[in-house]
């Protein structure tokens, strides 16, 4: 039997950033929709208006920290408060190129988060990923 295709949503500024995490993902062969955005108010609002997966298929989120206009810590902050129906349907882990400790600490104030990883997504953190869904 196949293993089970997955579902995931990439948000970094980063296009480069954006385009690894999806080769990487898409050489997994576990790959199903890949959504990627540049912009964190773009994809909070695909999340919100979107139709939730069901808790036992989860959308697996990529969110970069660092970013302009929303940051990795914003766009939480308007995630936490999506109704837990919506909330329930996602996997997040967040992604900084810089092991900074206030940020490691921050994270661990949101339930929605499952793990902090470096920056970029390796084939390596992407199995622990897979390992962990």
């Amino acid at each position: 039997m196949a293993p089970q295709k997955l579902n995931f949503i990439i948000i970094d500024d980063s296009k480069l950033d954006c385009f690894i995490a999806d080769k990487i993902i898409r050489n997994s062969g576990r790959a199903g929709e890949i959504h990627a955005f540049t912009s964190a108010p773009q994809a909070l609002e695909h999340i919100s208006t979107a139709i939730a997966p069901p808790a036992d298929d989860k959308t697996t989120v990529l969110l970069d920290i660092q970013m302009p206009v929303m940051n990795g810590f914003d766009f939480m902050e308007a995630f936490e408060k999506l109704p837990d129906a919506t909330k329930a349907g996602y996997n997040v882990y967040m992604l900084s190129s810089s092991i900074n400790e206030n940020d490691l600490n921050r994270v661990k104030n949101y339930g929605s988060i499952k793990q902090f990883l470096n920056k970029p997504l390796t084939t390596e953190a992407l199995g622990e990923i897979l390992q962990s869904i």
